[in-house]
């Protein structure tokens, strides 16, 4: 999975989509996991570094990873690779 190929990310959060014109407002979390998309890591790599740097189980993000990438994907923002 990646991020697609229209999307922008802003400094400040928000996520731009050049296909459809719809914008989206991301808060700090969201926007970093999304950054690290956009550079390519895997999702066990995403895991690792976000319960390296925060206080959470690996269990518990993986399930919120995967809610996050679901819902990029209705959204229309991923392609796979």
């Amino acid at each position: 999975m990646k991020v697609s190929n229209n999307i922008s990310i802003s400094k400040s959060g928000f996520v731009f989509d050049s296909k459809t014109g719809e914008s989206y407002s991301l808060n700090g979390i969201a926007k970093e996991i999304m950054e690290l998309l956009v550079e390519g890591r895997s999702e066990e790599e995403i895991i690792e570094y976000i319960t390296t740097k925060y206080d959470v189980s690996p269990e518990l993000f993986a399930r919120h990873l995967d809610d996050y990438i679901q819902m990029l994907s209705h959204f229309n923002l991923t392609e796979n690779e």
